[in-house]
């Protein structure tokens, strides 16, 4: 059982590893989102946005409405918005520390 947690969690990780896919779940955090207003607001190609939704639709990250010829998606699990923030305030730790750290050498 532990392994297939391990395994879950690592081909959940492996579809947010695309600068790209985590701008998309970052504009999903704020609703649901048809293709083209996805594209529209990160002003990206249609073909390499569908390229991403398709990767986190096929690992189960969003989930597509067909409404007529258009789609619209939005987050499985809205604690995908906490994982962002996390990991947001993982980065800003860093950059933290990389700042101290620039100011202790300055100051030598």
């Amino acid at each position: 059982m532990y392994q297939e947690i391990q395994h879950f969690k690592a081909d959940f990780f492996k579809a947010l590893a695309h600068p790209l896919r985590i701008r998309i779940l970052e504009v999903l955090v704020d609703g649901d989102k048809t293709v083209n207003e996805i594209q529209t607001i990160l002003g990206s190609e249609g073909s390499a946005v569908s390229q991403q939704l398709a990767v986190l639709r096929n690992k189960n990250v969003v989930h597509g409405i067909k409404d007529g010829t258009s789609v619209t998606y939005s987050l499985t699990d809205p604690l995908i918005k906490d994982l962002l923030i996390v990991a947001k305030q993982i980065f800003d730790n860093h950059l933290v520390n990389a700042i101290s750290m620039l100011e202790y050498i300055k100051n030598q």
